[in-house]
């Protein structure tokens, strides 16, 4: 029995492009097109970047100088088909620590977060949920510096929440491209009109913080 994991059914390259312009005429966000995942010629899946290391397999920009090719926020559509011709089945990312930056947690605490943020009645940015079991939340920027020392007015050192910042220098993918074999991020909160005016990371570190204790205390149970 042949055990190679097949590559998913690729997402419709109109799609994409057409979630990628909704974006940046939408959302003012910046956008980049990044990598996508292809056979081998083993039969294997893989990255179209090539690298059998790949740390992000059809979801990683294409070159070192990405930061520099991204649109910008104020782009157009016509700006961002331009990006994309050639190059249809290109993942679409999200440069972060411009228009937002985004910590990433695991998603148990991020699950039990949203229920408690949805509690208290908390203003919530949008929220990606990723096929590695990670949740990614928007903030406003500028986030990332001021992580450790909001951590430590809740008491919790710098690791506690297994929290990854994204800020300057780094993106996010953005729903609906597909992240190695195992699926599509997907939105666990959309983009909305209420989601115009993102907080302070400070508003929703907190509720993070809560969303650990109860994923660590229900595991354990």
């Amino acid at each position: 029995m042949d055990d190679t994991p097949a590559v998913p059914r690729q997402l419709s390259g109109a799609r994409l492009l057409d979630t990628a312009v909704s974006y940046v005429q939408e959302r003012h966000w910046e956008v980049l097109p990044g990598t996508w995942l292809e056979m081998s010629a083993g039969g294997a899946p893989r990255c179209s970047c090539a690298s059998a290391a790949c740390p992000a397999p059809g979801a990683r920009p294409t070159s070192a100088d990405w930061a520099t090719r991204a649109t910008r926020a104020s782009g157009n559509g016509s700006e961002v088909r331009r990006m994309w011709t050639g190059r249809s089945r290109s993942s679409v990312l999200l440069p972060t620590g411009r228009t937002f930056d985004v910590p990433e947690v695991p998603e148990s605490a991020g699950f039990h977060a949203l229920a408690r943020i949805e509690r208290l009645e908390v203003r919530l940015g949008p929220v990606i949920s990723t096929p590695t079991h990670r949740m990614a939340f928007f903030v406003l920027p500028g986030a990332c510096a001021k992580v450790p020392r909001l951590l430590g007015a809740l008491g919790r050192p710098p690791d506690a929440l297994h929290l990854t910042g994204r800020g300057e220098g780094d993106w996010v993918a953005a729903p609906p491209t597909r992240m190695g074999t195992g699926g599509c991020t997907q939105w666990a909160g959309r983009p909305t009109a209420a989601h115009r005016w993102l907080p302070d990371v400070g508003e929703v570190l907190s509720p993070l913080a809560c969303g650990r204790e109860a994923a660590e205390t229900r595991a354990v149970r």
